[in-house]
């Protein structure tokens, strides 16, 4: 006599990766200036500023890179549709939720052939061509950087 035996299997959602475990990031030192950036814009994006570190530090991007992409293409959150605050995909992606984009937008920057192993400035440059881009984006980054 043969059975079956199954196990379940959670499935994840396209264009979202799993969370990892949380780390503790209420005494990091890059919370406060990264937090305040938003706030002083009024950007709703400074609610997921433990995302955005939580994100970096997984996928070992600059902790700066996600914030100020998503300030340059969305002003932070304000004018972002379909939680898509980087305007992927010429902003056509649609993520489940802010934290799904942040998540899927890192992970991609981090893992793709596209931009593995890439400098900062050719990981601009692909994601935007335009010849001003990267000045931007870094700009951002200096001001989130020097936040007292």
């Amino acid at each position: 006599m043969f059975g079956v035996v199954s196990i379940p299997v959670p499935l994840t959602p396209r264009n979202t990766v799993p969370e990892p475990p949380k780390h503790e990031y209420r005494s990091d030192p890059r919370l406060t200036p990264l937090r305040q950036f938003f706030y002083r814009a009024e950007c709703p994006a400074a609610e997921y500023a433990v995302e955005f570190l939580a994100v970096a530090d997984e996928f070992a991007l600059d902790w700066r890179l996600l914030p100020s992409l998503s300030f340059v293409e969305s002003t932070g959150g304000k004018v972002s549709q379909n939680n898509n605050l980087f305007g992927w995909d010429s902003g056509r992606a649609h993520f489940s939720s802010p934290v799904a984009g942040i998540r899927a937008v890192g992970s991609y920057l981090a893992q793709s052939a596209l931009y593995r192993s890439k400098s900062l400035d050719e990981i601009l440059a692909i994601y935007n061509p335009n010849r001003d881009y990267g000045q931007k984006v870094k700009s951002v980054m200096r001001r989130i950087a020097s936040v007292q």
